[in-house]
């Protein structure tokens, strides 16, 4: 007998809800009693829970589901026991202590003298203040210029040293990119006044 699939109970309901497996078939899949697929069937079991498609995931494929619905005696083979939950590394916006607020303005300060190659869209994505804040403090016109003291926001947490390097190689590229576009005006222009 193969190993169960991801949440049995969920996937027993969604092949009882759309094949024309017996009860015998997806509860020998699933793990589960035959009675059990039968209370799932008629709705007595499983109240609440949503219907899992392990088509989706790849345990199952269509031609399996197929072969086993044409023959009864046959059972349902797992295709992957390796199911790949996917973990996107959402940012989630963290809560920030009013005490650790006062250290935006600062730490924009730092960036700006740091790493000026910054643009103000990204200081401001990274610390967490409008691009207005950023670009009145490069601007020396922001209201509380004269009491800011520049402060390392990846010493403060505000962010990881890994954003920090990915921002600053990302402003490299654009230096680049338009290094070479102004490069490539010059030549364009070099060969109209020639013409």
């Amino acid at each position: 007998m193969s190993k169960a699939p991801l949440m049995p109970m969920a996937t027993a309901l969604w092949l009882v809800e759309n094949t024309t497996l017996t009860f015998k078939q997806i509860a020998e899949f699933c793990h589960l009693h035959e009675v059990e697929v039968q209370g799932i069937a008629d709705g007595e079991v499983a109240k609440g829970i949503k219907a899992y498609n392990p088509i989706i995931t790849g345990q199952l494929s269509r031609e399996e589901i197929e072969l086993s619905s044409k023959d009864q005696n046959r059972p349902l083979n797992i295709k992957n026991l390796d199911v790949e939950i996917s973990n996107n590394e959402k940012k989630i916006k963290k809560y920030i202590p009013l005490s650790k607020r006062q250290d935006k303005p600062d730490s924009a300060l730092w960036l700006i003298k740091q790493h000026n190659i910054l643009k103000d869209s990204q200081i401001s994505r990274l610390v967490g203040i409008t691009k207005n804040s950023v670009t009145s403090i490069r601007n020396k016109s922001y209201w509380n210029y004269n009491n800011l003291n520049p402060k390392d926001p990846v010493a403060l947490n505000l962010f990881s040293q890994k954003d920090l390097i990915e921002a600053i190689e990302k402003a490299e590229r654009r230096i680049k990119r338009e290094k070479k576009e102004k490069e490539k005006e010059k030549v364009k222009v070099n060969k109209q006044q020639q013409q």
